[in-house]
């Protein structure tokens, strides 16, 4: 239940909703052309809107940002999905709009993470403690099998029950500082930061890092050094020019970066002589592509 709205629970599961992802871009996809999320702020913090239509079907994710909210008791995000048929626009399901994101940002991660992360990488960094912490290491976990040791970056207390999560999925865990980003072959940032987590000189050549936390162009969780080394990785130019604090604060440019379906289709050349940067701040492609995935995958 969200917001006193029944909306089944999602069954979909993470492997599944990658290779949702995947479907749609090796589809062809043009993700600069999608549709801009609409942005409204009210009193309780934002409402968002996402609407897109691919493959068959339409959709609208309504979204609420509510920072207040954690401390009710209540989730930060909030929100439903209307999945349409795509011919008649006539609704077909309403899905928990909070669940779906929950599901479809580390997925995403998990996509991009994939193709740009060294073969035998071992080693993997998660700043934060929420749901998207839990939720990127489950799907990561799945995605490269030769991860060994997980190091969680948070506030005590809730960093030890991520790195407890991380261990009962398999992984050597431990709770850790930022430097722990020296160590790294992955490292993931799920936080509400608004001012870089660590020190971007110390992330090795070999490593890939990811940056789910902030679309807001004014927040970034990592610094303009690492940028300035990286190879940038983005959902869609034009997206991360609106929403990508971590890459305008650092003054990079359209033409340094390469698109999610680039990278997926292979037009997007991978090197691993320095470090590869994604950052992802959302788009309703994703949500639409998951949410008919979990539609089609209940048999309707």
């Amino acid at each position: 239940m969200t917001g006193g709205l029944a909306q089944p629970a999602l069954t979909l599961g993470p492997v599944e909703a990658v290779a949702a992802l995947e479907r749609v871009l090796l589809g062809g996809l043009d993700v600069e052309g999608c549709p801009a999320r609409v942005g409204v702020a009210v009193p309780a913090g934002e409402l968002l809107l996402m609407p897109a239509a691919a493959g068959g079907f339409a959709g609208v994710k309504v979204a609420g940002v509510a920072p207040g909210n954690p401390a009710l008791g209540l989730p930060r995000i909030t929100g439903s999905y209307l999945l349409l048929d795509g011919p008649t626009l006539q609704p077909l399901a309403l899905l928990d709009g909070a669940a779906l994101t929950a599901l479809r940002t580390p997925a995403v991660t998990a996509l991009a993470v994939r193709a740009l992360a060294a073969p035998d990488a071992r080693e993997l960094v998660v700043f934060g403690a929420g749901p998207q912490a839990v939720g990127h290491l489950a799907v990561l976990r799945a995605v490269l099998p030769g991860l060994e040791r997980a190091t969680v970056v948070a506030r005590p207390g809730p960093a030890a029950e991520v790195a407890a999560y991380a261990a009962g999925l398999g992984l050597a865990a431990a709770v850790g500082g930022p430097e722990a980003v020296a160590q790294a072959d992955v490292v993931v940032c799920c936080t509400t930061a608004r001012t870089p987590l660590f020190d971007g000189r110390l992330v090795p050549d070999r490593a890939v890092v990811a940056a789910v936390g902030s679309h807001e162009p004014d927040a970034r969780e990592v610094d303009a050094r690492l940028v300035a080394r990286a190879d940038l990785f983005v959902e869609a130019r034009q997206v991360a020019l609106r929403e990508a604090g971590d890459l305008l604060l650092a003054g990079a440019g359209a033409e340094r970066m390469a698109n999610l379906a680039e990278l997926v289709t292979g037009r997007a050349a991978v090197r691993h002589d320095r470090p590869r940067f994604f950052k992802s701040v959302g788009m309703a492609w994703q949500d639409l592509a998951v949410a008919a995935a979990q539609y089609a995958s209940a048999g309707r």
